[in-house]
Formats: structure tokens, sequence, C-alpha cells
């Protein structure tokens, strides 16, 4: 899946108003200790993550930013200080010598095969992969058709044997199952109108009719009118450590 710059710049302020702060002290004990924690951020995008977690990390860092989409990456290489930067498949990265591992809005869009693969890689080590969609919406004003169209979105999450909602449970079992200790915290999207609100609604309401195309069109443009809509999201930090 590709995803525009601007998108990404579009949604980039809701995305930092949604990570949860609350895994930041658990994360911060393992890595405070460091001279230097090497960052790796496994579809990094624009860059988002870095800019959000670096200024929150007590060490110095260096990131090591990864992503299938080179111009992504030549944007996010322009705007954090001296990152390196990695082309490839995102699931087989190469994580030799990370401190951390970090990703966002990344698990939904991965198989079961391949969040098992990211959590083996990982292991040893912390990972905070953040923004990861939990299958809900929840509208201010409720609309008789808000449930078929999140079935309908969430099917369309789940095409070709992708994760979607189901994603931040089978990391936590692929993440435990190599020894680590599991946290997850809530970081929805609060969104009350605007670009972004309108551009996910677009985005919800077209992938929930691609998948039925039987569900009515007119949809849309009702629920244009009452746009104030939480969407749900969960961060998952993993842990070197004993099982939960």
């Amino acid at each position: 899946m590709t995803f525009t710059p601007d998108w990404l710049a579009l949604r980039e302020p809701a995305d930092a108003a949604a990570r949860s702060t609350a895994l930041l002290p658990p994360l911060i004990d393992v890595v405070a200790d460091r001279p230097e924690v090497v960052v790796h951020d496994l579809g990094c995008g624009t860059g988002s993550m870095a800019r959000w977690l670096a200024p929150r990390l007590p060490a110095p860092q260096r990131w090591v930013l990864h992503d299938h989409d080179p111009a992504l990456l030549a944007v996010a290489a322009s705007a954090v200080d001296g990152a390196e930067t990695r082309v490839g498949d995102l699931a087989a990265a190469d994580l030799h010598g990370a401190d951390l591992v970090t990703a966002s809005a990344l698990l939904d869009l991965l198989t079961e095969d391949e969040v098992d693969a990211v959590a083996a890689a990982c292991a040893g080590r912390p990972a905070l992969l953040a923004l990861s969609v939990a299958g809900r919406v929840e509208f201010a004003e409720p609309d008789p058709m808000d449930e078929a169209f999140q079935e309908a979105f969430n099917d369309h999450q789940r095409r070709g044997g992708l994760l979607g909602p189901g994603a931040v449970a089978a990391a936590e079992r692929a993440f435990g199952a190599h020894g680590a200790r599991v946290l997850t915290a809530a970081s929805p999207w609060r969104l009350g109108g605007g670009a972004l609100a309108e551009e996910w609604l677009a985005g919800w309401v077209g992938a929930a009719r691609q998948q039925r195309p039987e569900l009515p069109a007119d949809y849309l443009d009702r629920r244009r009118g009452s746009l104030d809509v939480l969407v749900h999201h969960t961060d998952l930090l993993a842990l070197p450590g004993s099982r939960r």
C-alpha cells in the first residue's frame, strides 16, 4: 500500500496527539542508560515517529529509517538529522544493531506470518508499534448504517490475509512467544471536522463500499454533516523479559 506525503502530513498532528504517552516510562527505563540509542523505524513514511519520539527519549539517538517507498524515504531523511535510510520489505528488514524498533500504522497492513517475522527480528530488544487500527469507530451522532459500514471496512482491511483490526492481538501472541512482556494502550484519533476528518471519512466509506457495493451511496453525504468521531487505534510496546 502506498501513502502520499500530503496524506501523511495531514494526519501527522492527529497521530502525535493520539500516540500513548503512558507507554513511554517503561520504554525509557529500558533505554535510558545507553550512551546512544540506535532506533530502527519500520515504515517510516516521512519521519513522523522520529519527530515525535526523539525529543521524548533521554539519550542521544541514531535513526535508521526503513520504507518500501524511496520518495517517502527521501522526505524523511531531509527531516531527521543524520538518519540512515533503507529501502525494502519491512517485514524482512535487517534490524542488526538496533536498540529499539518502532513503527506507526504498520501492523494492520501485515499478514500473521509477517508479524511473526517482525516479532522474531525484534527478540531481545524493545519495540514500540503505534497506531494500529482497532476496528472501532464512534460517531457522536449515530446513524443506523454505522455498524454495517464498520463491519465492511474491517473486512476490507482483512483482504488478502492482512490482519487489519486483528493485528494487535496477533502481535501480542507473536511477541509473547518470543519472551517479550507486552503492554498496550489506546491511541484514538479524535476528529471534530476539518480536512483530515473529510479525507478519513471518504476513505473509510469508500473502502467499505468497495467491500460491499450494496451499501447505500448516500451515507457519505449524511455523515459529512456530523463529523465528530473517535477512530480507535492501539499502541503496543514489547519489552525484553518475562512473558505476561
